[in-house]
């Protein structure tokens, strides 16, 4: 989760927070990219999870902030007097922590994919080198391979708090989530409110498809899961009130509007004022609109608490200032940098994204819920329309090609960016997601044995 928002402008209507989010449209010629990743910190003598202090005299995730705010020079974020993250200058990106020490790098807004990939590269070399001398290296999947979640820290941060006690109330798997699973997203610009919608809808309907590609986490405490993305079967029962596949956005007059009052009417997390997270779990967001927050009274609600409530909503596709695309498994770096140039290639284009929404606009709520579900288990082999998904996902990716020719942005070598969709070519091609192929070698290379995964795939 990227950082909190710090911002004490009170806001008195719905119609103030509709215009908040309507300030992200952009021209097309500003539109930019940011990728997240996380990925899972261990310690490579004996596989276990990095707690925050450290452990057994050996760093821990607090030293691997610490070192990295002294290579890059950013800005330490604080809570109750623990570092928990750093935001880099001008807001060009920040690393944070999720609630199990899985250490996140939200990317700056970048205008190529080429910037992107640059970006991630720069990354790992920084906190590897960082990681190194405490004997800590990261793997990137979408589930932890091995740690049961009485293994798995907590990191010190008042939201996780809150979060925590709340996630058991709603869904019995949201602890799962929060400590047990790494994700990577791509945050892409809209135009316009029509733009949003076109884009809103297509991902959402497409987002499955992703997980699919995605899928890469196929095992649970050493063990084989009987799922290509455990990830994905987790968000089904986290809490379904924040999370899915937002059917509304296909009602007829879909607006800002819509979302906004939808998120309205998800219970709120917490309330944050100066450093302290007020528990609020379960209260309403109009109840503080309206300064009628029992836990709070009196308190008005102010753009912070706004930007920070919209933060704590999960849907597959999620509105801010910007769209986000959550659906996709964590995975190697070439995977990393696949998911960004799969939604550049589809949304930035509007020849791919017109054509998308013709793939995708006949599809009804019930079958593109059903598609939902039965991706985590049947990945590519799952059907919608008639159709196997792999063979839609030829189609997709066909169309994601085309719009990322259609940009033509060059790196120094004269290459486009069509050559980050490589790995998902490679997928389609051998009909083997990243899940299958990593079950497939823990049957038969590594004898049933997790342990070495960790090497194989150390970033």
């Amino acid at each position: 989760m990227a950082r909190d928002v710090s911002d004490s402008t009170p806001i008195g209507s719905k119609d103030e927070l509709i215009s908040w989010i309507a300030a992200g449209e952009k021209p097309a010629s500003a539109f930019r990219m940011g990728t997240e990743h996380e990925k899972f910190p261990f310690y490579a003598h004996d596989l276990s999870p990095v707690p925050y202090e450290g452990r057994d005299g050996r760093g821990g995730i607090r030293h691997l902030l610490e070192g990295m705010q002294e290579r890059l020079g950013w800005e330490p974020i604080v809570d109750d007097g623990h570092i928990i993250g750093l935001a880099g200058p001008e807001g060009g990106g920040a690393i944070s922590l999720e609630p199990g020490g899985q250490f996140e790098l939200s990317g700056a807004p970048v205008e190529t994919l080429h910037d992107t990939a640059d970006e991630l590269a720069n990354h790992l070399a920084d906190v590897k080198a960082i990681a190194a001398p405490h004997g800590i290296d990261f793997v990137a999947l979408g589930h932890s391979p091995l740690w049961t979640r009485a293994q798995t820290p907590m990191m010190p941060k008042g939201r996780y708090k809150i979060m925590a006690n709340y996630m058991p109330k709603v869904g019995t798997r949201g602890l799962d989530m929060m400590f047990r699973t790494c994700t990577v997203q791509v945050n892409l610009d809209f135009a316009t409110e029509a733009d949003m919608v076109r884009k809103l809808r297509v991902s959402l309907a497409l987002q499955p498809l992703a997980t699919a590609l995605f899928a890469a986490s196929p095992f649970t405490e050493g063990k084989l899961n009987g799922l290509q993305s455990v990830r994905s079967e987790i968000w089904l029962d986290t809490d379904k009130a924040r999370s899915g596949m937002l059917a509304f956005a296909f009602d007829e007059g879909m607006s800002y509007e819509g979302y906004v009052d939808w998120a309205l009417d998800v219970p709120m997390y917490f309330v944050k004022r100066g450093a302290v997270y007020h528990d609020v779990a379960g209260a309403s967001f109009r109840d503080l609109l309206a300064g009628k927050l029992a836990q709070l009274p009196g308190e008005r609600a102010t753009i912070s608490d706004w930007a920070n409530h919209l933060s704590t909503l999960f849907p597959e596709v999620r509105l801010k200032r910007f769209l986000e695309m959550r659906g996709a498994d964590a995975g190697p770096p070439e995977m990393l940098n696949a998911l960004p140039a799969f939604w550049v290639g589809l949304l930035y284009d509007q020849v791919a994204l017109d054509a998308a929404w013709d793939l995708v606009k006949g599809w009804s709520a019930e079958e593109r819920q059903a598609l939902r579900d039965a991706v985590p288990k049947a990945g590519l082999e799952a059907r919608i329309g008639g159709r196997m998904l792999r063979d839609l996902a030829r189609d997709v990716l066909a169309l994601a090609r085309g719009g990322l020719a259609r940009r033509a942005r060059l790196d120094g070598a004269g290459r486009d960016e069509t050559g980050f969709l490589a790995p998902l070519d490679a997928i389609v091609a051998q009909d083997r997601t990243l899940a299958q192929q990593l079950a497939s070698r823990f049957e038969d290379e590594w004898s049933g044995e997790i342990a070495p995964l960790f090497p194989a795939l150390a970033l």
